[in-house]
């Protein structure tokens, strides 16, 4: 069976904060959200791509961006669909982190550093509940 070409890289800026939860298996995980902005002059226009990252590089994002925090991201287009607790069906497409690249200096006085997830297995198996 082939594989299709599905890659994303992003550089922008957090949204929020990120939070730091747990599936039910216990897999470390965060979902946050990037704006970016493309265009010039009056073409200018803002994009918003929400970012899941898992185990290790979900810690350390947590760790260590805030809101504000410029951030790169090279990853895949995942799409997920779930039920809410209304029974309605919902569905995302989301962008899952393979490896992360912070472009601002941290808190610690720190120079850039970048996190690979190593994630390669769907992170999806056990995430129903929407983040």
């Amino acid at each position: 069976m082939s594989s299709d070409l599905n890659r994303v890289t992003i550089i922008g800026r957090l949204t929020r904060d990120p939070e730091l939860k747990q599936t039910k298996s216990g897999k470390a995980v965060t979902s946050f959200s990037i704006g970016n902005t493309t265009g010039w002059g009056d073409n200018e226009k803002s994009n918003f791509f929400t970012v899941v990252a898992w185990q290790k590089t979900a810690e350390i994002v947590c760790q260590y961006m805030k809101k504000g925090s410029k951030i790169g991201v090279d990853g895949r287009l995942e799409y997920r669909s779930w039920e809410d607790d209304n029974g309605l069906k919902r569905s995302t497409v989301e962008i899952v982190a393979d490896s992360i690249q912070f472009l601002d200096s941290v808190a610690s006085g720190q120079q850039k550093e970048s996190v690979a997830s190593g994630q390669q297995d769907s992170p999806f198996d056990d995430s129903q509940v929407p983040f």
